[in-house]
């Protein structure tokens, strides 16, 4: 079955760039490049990936564009661009140019609350859909209230939920979530990325079961067709493998038939990232 990893990570890495990655999380404290996810892609039989964004500047939407060029097995990237600025329409007609750029993604969780229901931000978002592009949500479950506000105003524009919004699974917490989880999939122009759970659960000291609820909530809501595949390559690795990404996936859908199997791990990141193989 062909795999489309929709959610993985490069850089150079930076100690002061990267400050959010701390002494405890010194696994990934290096480069992570194409040479060392090309030969993690070839264990796994993955055909392909969108890269995704890190840091918040135009310098970094740059340097995973240029690796796109370089390496066909990288088939798109969501990039960062100032979705505040006032000539945010400039920038991304700019980039659009590029057929690898697919969408936009800003670090939602890291700001304060009402940061989506921002005119500026809002307007920015609006500019999407114009170039055809996509928006990764990244939050934290208490902001998933506001991100339904944000999708209720763009019936047109493709939204996609970046790792289940974050619930704490460690802590076993996910009513609150389903709940708002339930809400948000009621927007049909939504999808949901099966990724980051590892590093939400107790760090290399989880069980497949721990994932249940959470696995189980997106699976009945967002259904087969707007759920892909993601590892969430290299911040994974604080937790857990590669492999281990794809078993748990593997295993909550292992009663689903084939062609709903391959939704999930490929065909629906090909739709939504409007991908070229």
């Amino acid at each position: 079955m062909k795999i489309i990893d929709a959610h993985q990570h490069f850089w150079k890495y930076d100690a002061i760039r990267d400050a959010w990655i701390d002494d405890k999380m010194h696994v990934i404290a290096r480069d992570f490049l194409p040479n060392d996810l090309e030969s993690v892609f070839e264990t796994n039989d993955v055909s392909g990936c969108i890269t995704v964004q890190a840091d918040q500047s135009e310098n970094e939407t740059e340097f995973l564009l240029d690796i796109a060029q370089r390496h066909t097995f990288v088939k798109g990237v969501v990039g960062w661009v100032d979705l505040l600025s006032k000539n945010v329409g400039e920038r991304l007609a700019h980039y659009s140019e590029n057929p690898f750029f697919k969408g936009v993604r800003h670090i939602v969780q890291a700001e304060s609350k009402g940061f989506m229901l921002r005119p500026d931000f809002q307007y920015g978002i609006s500019k999407l859909n114009t170039y055809g592009l996509t928006y990764d949500i990244l939050i934290y479950p208490h902001q998933l209230s506001e991100a339904k506000e944000l999708v209720s105003l763009f019936d047109g524009q493709p939204f996609i939920l970046d790792h289940l919004a974050k619930p704490n699974i460690t802590e076993g917490h996910w009513n609150a979530w389903s709940k708002d989880i339930a809400e948000l999939a009621q927007f049909p122009q939504v999808y949901c990325k099966l990724s980051g759970l590892v590093t939400e659960a107790e760090w290399n000291h989880w069980s497949i079961d721990d994932f249940k609820p959470y696995i189980e909530t997106v699976l009945e809501c967002f259904g087969p067709n707007r759920i892909v595949f993601g590892s969430d390559w290299p911040v994974c690795l604080l937790s857990g493998s590669y492999i281990e990404t794809l078993t748990i996936v593997d295993f909550y859908t292992r009663f689903l038939s084939s062609s709903e199997k391959a939704k999930i791990m490929s065909e629906n990141a090909m739709k939504f990232y409007n991908l070229e193989l």
